[in-house]
């Protein structure tokens, strides 16, 4: 809806000029109603942008749904608070209602929540709960004690004794030593040692909007070893199924009918058309129009 209202919009002077050149039997919309359409693709606007955002497929986007869902609710209730039309303001009404039920104790929900905590450009700062906020971590310090690293990754100590010499490594004299390595490593608490990361990582600064949360981690695999295996399960999840080129797109409609016949500028105009004519309905200046282009 919002893509055929905002291309109306964007071609505002030549709907009118067509509609006046062709004698067309449908009335034009008044400036009322084109007002009406203006303040509706203000409200539907944040709407769109947040679907493209969390439908991508070349980034994380889990750890994105609670706080596009906070900042779309904020949004719409300041646009529906300054709309000028009626229409308008039962739009943004409608919307803040459904959004209020819909995303009630989303910060509660597990999968979110887990992969939000997870993502160093949050953390906590995207929980507005902060009990919600803490119970994930919990549940992260619980499940990071419960991940079972390889037996090279708890210990390093036969790689760090390699400069001492390998005659050093078979003396007698030694084994005191190695006996004492071996029992302090296999004495080690793992979920003294997953809580000791997840306060190490919240100590961390926040990573930049723009940056990579995945390159962080694979660049602090060595120093968060069970956080890192949790994160490659949690923060990894896509928020939705739907790659967002296909959502209530026609121009996805009409490459994906027509792929590899129609140049840019073709599909351009045909995106427009459909648009156009879906909304008004003008068949014959659809025939004239269709000559014209092809």
């Amino acid at each position: 809806m919002y893509q055929r209202e905002a291309a109306s919009l964007k071609e505002k002077d030549a709907i009118i000029s067509t509609l006046a050149i062709t004698n067309a039997s449908v009335s034009p919309l008044s400036q009322e109603e084109w007002s009406i359409l203006q303040e509706v693709c203000t409200i539907l606007e944040p709407f769109q942008e947040v679907t493209v955002e969390i439908s991508a497929e070349s980034y994380v986007t889990a750890s994105m749904v609670i706080l596009l869902a906070k900042g779309l609710q904020k949004v719409t209730v300041s646009y529906q608070r300054s709309a000028t039309t009626q229409q308008a303001s039962d739009l943004g009404n409608s919307l803040c209602a459904n959004m209020a039920s819909r995303f009630l104790r989303m910060e509660n929900n597990h999968t979110l929540g887990d992969a939000t905590a997870l993502d160093p450009r949050f953390k906590k700062v995207a929980f507005g709960d902060a009990r919600a906020a803490d119970e994930a971590f919990q549940r992260i310090a619980t499940a990071a004690g419960r991940v079972t690293l390889s037996s090279s990754e708890p210990s390093q100590q036969p790689d760090q004794q390699e400069g001492a010499g390998s005659a050093a490594e078979g003396s007698v004299v030694w084994r005191y030593f190695h006996d004492r390595v071996a029992g302090a490593v296999s004495t080690r608490n793992p979920t003294a040692d997953a809580i000791m990361e997840v306060q190490s990582y919240l100590e961390e600064p926040l990573l930049p909007k723009s940056s990579d949360p995945l390159k962080w981690w694979e660049s602090r695999a060595t120093l968060y070893p069970r956080l890192t295996k949790l994160m490659a399960e949690r923060l990894c999840i896509v928020a939705t199924s739907v790659p967002s080129e296909r959502i209530s797109s026609k121009t996805g409609q009409i490459v994906l009918e027509r792929r590899n016949r129609l140049k840019p500028s073709k599909v351009r105009e045909l995106a427009f058309l459909k648009c156009i004519f879906s909304h008004l309905m003008l068949t014959n200046v659809e025939q004239q129009l269709h000559m014209m282009l092809f």
